[in-house]
């Protein structure tokens, strides 16, 4: 918090008060008596507690300035919280402040040092008093603090913490009375801050002081309250109380865009009238006074050339027909930060000879602090180039180690964290004392290609003891016009070397603080250049040839270049060189040279630098000369009809006529005929053939050799002896039909003998060729030939000297015609085609097949049958079957083919006959039945008459509900074993005979019977007491779901038969009443009851079981009885049958060993 106080003279024209319910002092004015203004300013986030007149306490919150009046120019009494001091400051305008700032870290004793209210504050706030976040409510009475209980002076709480990156602005009151209170942060804001009026930042009272009236004070100092109803003047409307609203949007470092809306005027007589609108923009930092920048009737302007980080407001106000109404509320905005100004160009403050002190003032930092300033200086070179020197946040800086007499430029800039500012204009300042002795310019000792030796001489005016440090600066002008350092040292002489051949460069030597010295102008010598490349001849003749060459990749730096072309005779490596040129010219012709002799020839080049090495070695040969003329060619030997030899003498021996080729040339004496080369090589005979007998040919030859050719010999005529005739021209076929063709060919006579005879060979191929005509005649008729085939002939003529060659074949082809007669017709057992569907009987059907004929070129489209005379006709296939025939009938059938060129013959006729009817089924009958077979049999069929052969064909339908074959035979009867019993199955039969298979009879349904229960092993007997006895035999489990019940019967004493004394499901009797020393015996059988038909069926008796009943020892005798009556009386009639049949058998086998051995 700052409290301001100005002296005033007289009455200030003060702001009017910040709200209606924030009244200031009473100002206490008699006549002119000096009065002060005190000014409060409220910094953000702090709340301004004064109390009235009337005892009521108003709170103002800030950011906010206070306006108080002193009558007697005393500061009011400022109380502050616990750890802060308040301090009276002055500056240089007499403007004393009351600023309140923090004390040393002292604490209340309500404190502790964790709380506080400056202990969270970020350090860089700490000395800025005006930055200190709200951690307290201040209470500021006008009064002693003896009017207020101590408990009310602030009240405490956490401070809050503000990030680093984010500091807030808060509006400053135009009554800040010097500049460096306005300024913002130095951090850049990320967002503009829209700031609002004092109205919108009076913090609403504390629920203790609810009695006081809410603020309405607008930003422009006229409370609501105060506004006049309306405008007068003017005959047109007025804008009255309506204020446009106004908008700042877009705002920049320097400019910002304003924006309101327009609002509605009526006039007087219901017209419109024209409204303009008056922005005024109000700068806090500098007059603190409204000035209007724009007026017009556009609803938004654009602000310029405003300053960076600082607080405006704007207000706009509408005027019609010159009636200007109220201004709208004020709004704040403040402009971003911006890289600081062009600062001023450096002043010096101080030289000497080898140092400049320098100093710079700061401009405005555009919202940021500035954080470093940079110095840059061009080294006294005067070449517009600058270097950094100097880089910190000083404002001065020292430059050492400088040259006396010597100017140097700088020029500063200045950053920020925005950014860098402009360089400053740049200044020249010159270091003092007397311009140093120049340097002796240095000397050239030696050059080469890329390297230069120099020397320069010691200054007179240094002392031996003195240490002197020379710098060599060389100038290239192809890198630019600056001296680059070359060497810097203590000797006095030095090499520079990687430079560039046969180029000139500029060196200049300077000592420590010495003017450097006049220029040193050399070049360096070209190298030797390279050998020249490309080297070729052209244009070789017999005694002459031209060389030609490029010049060499690399010149040595020097474009001034002789060629040295040096020529050696042979090949031999000892030979010697010769120059044969010598000159700038890249093209030498070299003549008088000797033919078909080899030379070397060799390339090199001179310049200042030295001369090159020499070329790769290049062969060149002259030419040899053509040869001359030979001798005609004559005849060796016999001329032949065919051929001849010919033989001739070549040109004048010597050296031309080495390696020379002879070629000799034919031409027939017919007009128009061209010559024609009929041997070309190296020997001077040739035969020549295929020559036309009786035929006179006119012969001539000519050499060569690598020259090319010579002319040609004088021409001979020779004549070949009459021959054999000449080839035949082909001979000409006219297919007249199928089976015929006409040859014709021309009668040519030649090789001086009339032709004998003609021969014609005719054939399919060339190697089945066969003479079928002999003779003088042009024509012959050629039969027999077959259809659709390929044929071929040839024609030899004949006289009397031989057979002369034969013609170029010649093919032929007959045309299409109706297929041959079919063979292979006859009679097929079965069908022949699988996938015939419909039944087939031998006597009413017949199978007939067939071989294909031969089609005769023409594709086979079908077949017809003849059957007597009725016409079947069929695809093309060599099968078929004739249907809905008579049985036992004969027919006469005949077949023919027909393709496309129509129907061929018929073939021979085929005598068949079809098979009489097969047999008809015979009735089934069911001779026997059992309980798991059934025998059947069956009769003669009473529609046919069997014979021995029928075969009967008897099948049974499985569980699959089909037939199955279980007989095939000739017998009448058939027995089927392993049935299952009570079942039913059924039956049909067929016979086959030799007319075929006849239909199957209906079906028959036979049904097996129930099976009787199985025998009963003997029954055993076991003693009671007394004359009681137990007889038990074995169980049956039930058959089929048929109950199983038992029938013991008795035969004791001297009854004939067995009686019956129980019958029932047990397996068990007791027998009483038994007589003493009586045999009995016991025999028992099953019965099945059938629960369908409520038959009993009872099976066979089982063995007897004897037993004897006796008084004393009864027991032992029942046992006895009973071990020993089975021994004996358990023999049943299956088991005497067996024994019988093993006792026959044995004798057999016994007899029949016997007799084998007697015989």
């Amino acid at each position: 918090m700052f409290v301001t106080m100005m002296m005033m003279d007289q009455m200030l024209d003060l702001p009017p008060p910040l709200s209606n319910e924030v009244p200031m002092m009473h100002h206490v004015i008699n006549g002119d008596a000096p009065q002060q203004v005190i000014l409060v300013q409220v910094n953000p986030g702090e709340t301004f507690t004064i109390r009235t007149e009337d005892g009521a306490l108003q709170c103002i919150q800030g950011p906010a300035e206070v306006p108080m009046m002193s009558p007697n120019g005393s500061i009011p009494p400022i109380h502050v919280p616990p750890g802060y001091v308040s301090q009276v400051l002055e500056d240089n305008t007499g403007l004393r402040r009351v600023v309140v700032m923090p004390h040393s870290e002292c604490y209340p004793p309500s404190y502790s040092p964790a709380l506080s209210p400056s202990h969270h504050i970020h350090p860089p706030y700490l000395t800025h008093p005006h930055f200190i976040p709200a951690s307290h409510t201040s209470y500021y009475p006008p009064v002693s603090p003896g009017d207020v209980p101590p408990h009310q002076f602030y009240q405490h709480r956490l401070p809050p913490i503000y990030p680093e990156e984010i500091i807030p602005l808060y509006n400053i009151s135009t009554f800040m009375g010097h500049e460096e209170y306005c300024k913002p942060p130095p951090k850049k804001l990320k967002q503009p801050v829209e700031r609002t009026s004092l109205s919108q930042v009076t913090s609403p009272l504390s629920n203790s002081y609810k009695n006081t009236t809410a603020c309405t004070t607008t930003a422009n100092g006229y409370g609501k309250s105060h506004s006049s109803p309306g405008g007068g003047g003017g005959g047109g409307g007025s804008p009255g109380n309506k204020r446009p609203d106004r908008r700042v949007s877009n705002v920049q470092s320097r400019s910002a865009l304003v924006s309101w809306t327009s609002v509605s005027v009526s006039g007087s007589s219901g017209r419109v009238p024209s409204c303009g609108y008056e922005l005024q923009l109000k700068d806090k930092g500098r007059d603190g006074k409204y000035k209007v920048v724009y007026s017009g009737e556009e609803l938004q302007y654009t602000l310029t050339d405003l300053r960076p980080a600082t607080d405006y407001h704007v207000r706009v106000s509408t005027v019609c027909n010159s009636v200007k109404g109220p201004s709208s509320d004020a709004r704040a905005f403040t402009t971003h930060s911006d890289p600081p100004d062009t600062p001023l160009p450096p002043r010096l403050s101080h030289r000497t000879k080898s140092s400049l002190t320098l100093q710079w003032k700061p401009p405005a930092d555009n919202g940021s602090k500035i954080t470093n300033y940079v110095l840059e200086w061009d080294e006294g070179k005067k070449n517009s180039i600058f270097r950094e020197y100097y880089v910190g946040h000083q404002r001065h800086c020292k430059v050492m180690r400088l040259c006396p007499a010597v100017g140097y430029t700088f020029r500063v800039a200045v950053l920020n964290g925005i950014g860098t500012s402009g360089f400053s204009t740049e200044v020249l300042f010159y270091t003092t004392g007397s311009l140093p002795q120049t340097s002796l310019p240095p000397r050239l000792v030696q050059t080469g290609p890329s390297w230069v030796t120099l020397e320069w001489t010691r200054p007179n005016s240094c002392s031996t003891e003195e240490v002197v440090t020379y710098t060599l600066e060389m100038q290239d002008e192809t890198k630019g016009l600056d001296f680059q350092a070359v060497y810097s040292g203590l000797e006095l002489n030095r090499k520079v070397e990687s430079l560039r051949r046969n180029t000139q460069y500029k060196f200049r030597v300077s000592e420590w603080c010495s003017a450097p010295s006049s220029l040193l102008v050399c070049k360096t010598t070209p190298d030797r250049p390279g050998p020249p490349v490309n080297p070729a001849v052209n244009t070789v003749t017999y005694h002459s040839f031209c060389v030609t060459w490029e010049p060499p990749q690399d010149d040595g730096g020097s474009g001034d270049l002789t060629y040295v072309l040096e020529i050696s005779e042979g090949k031999s490596e000892g030979r010697q060189w010769a120059t044969l040129y010598r000159g700038p010219e890249r093209k030498h012709l070299c003549e008088d040279r000797k033919p078909a002799t080899s030379y070397s020839l060799r390339l090199s080049c001179v310049n200042v630098g030295g001369q090159s090495q020499c070329s790769d070695d290049l062969t060149v040969c002259t030419h040899i000369p053509p040869p001359g003329r030979c001798q005609p060619p004559s005849i060796v030997g016999n001329v032949k009809h065919r051929e001849m030899t010919l033989q001739w003498d070549g040109p004048l021996c010597g050296e031309e006529s080495e390696n020379v080729e002879f070629s000799l040339e034919m031409c027939a004496m017919e007009e128009g005929s061209e010559p024609t080369e009929v041997y070309c090589g190296c020997k001077a005979e040739c035969t020549v053939g295929n020559l036309l007998t009786g035929t006179t040919y006119r012969f001539q030859v000519r050499a060569a050799n690598s020259a090319g050719y010579g002319p040609y010999s004088e021409s001979v005529e020779i004549s070949t002896a009459a021959g054999p005739p000449g080839q035949c021209s082909p001979p000409a076929i006219n297919v007249t039909s199928h089976t015929c063709a006409e040859v014709t060919w021309e009668n040519k006579e030649s090789s001086g003998i009339d032709i004998s005879e003609y021969r014609l060979d005719w054939g399919r191929d060339l190697d089945s060729l066969e003479l079928v005509y002999s003779g003088t005649e042009t024509y012959f008729q050629i039969s027999n030939l077959e259809a659709s085939t390929d044929y071929c002939c040839r024609l030899q003529a004949v006289n009397q000297a031989g057979a002369g060659p034969y013609s170029d074949l010649v093919t032929c082809r007959t045309p299409a015609a109706a297929p041959d007669v079919v063979s292979g017709f006859r009679l097929a057992d079965h069908p022949l085609n699988p996938a015939e569907s419909e039944p087939f009987s031998h006597s009413t059907c017949l199978a007939l097949t067939w071989d294909e004929p031969h089609c005769n070129g023409a594709e086979m489209t079908s077949y017809i049958i003849s059957v007597g005379d009725s016409i079947i006709t069929t695809g093309n296939v060599t099968c078929h079957i004739i249907r809905d025939l008579l049985p036992d009938s004969e027919y006469s059938l005949q077949i023919r083919a027909e393709n496309e060129m129509g129907p061929g013959p018929f073939s021979q006729t085929l005598t068949v006959r079809t098979r009489p009817l097969p047999p008809s089924p015979p009735r089934l009958e069911c001779a026997a039945v059992g309980p798991q077979s059934l025998k059947l049999r069956w009769g003669f069929s009473s529609r046919s008459q069997l014979t021995e052969d029928t075969t009967y064909v008897l099948q049974m339908e499985d569980r699959n509900q089909r037939f199955v074959v279980v007989y095939r035979g000739p017998s009448h009867t058939f027995k089927l074993q392993r049935l299952s019993e009570s079942s039913r199955y059924r039956f049909r039969i067929q016979a086959v005979s030799e007319a075929g298979e006849g239909p199957f009879s209906e079906t028959y349904t036979f049904c097996t019977t129930k099976s009787l229960p199985q025998t009963l092993k003997a029954p055993r007997v076991v003693q009671l007491e007394g004359n009681a006895r137990e007889v038990t035999w074995e169980s049956i489990p039930p058959m089929r779901g048929d109950r199983i019940s038992y029938v013991l019967q008795v035969l004791g004493g001297r009854d004939a038969d067995y009686k019956q004394v129980y019958k029932g499901d047990e397996t068990s009797f007791q027998l009483s009443g038994l007589q003493w020393n009586t045999d009995y015996r016991v025999r028992v059988f099953a019965c099945r009851r059938c629960a369908d038909t409520l038959q009993e069926l009872c099976g066979s008796f089982s063995p007897s079981a004897h037993f004897n009943l006796r008084r004393s020892d009864a027991t032992l005798a029942v046992e006895a009885d009973v071990t020993r009556v089975p021994m004996g009386s358990t023999l049943t009639d299956e088991q005497f049958a067996g024994l019988m049949v093993f006792g026959v058998a044995s004798l057999s086998v016994l007899m029949a060993f016997l007799l084998q051995l007697l015989i």
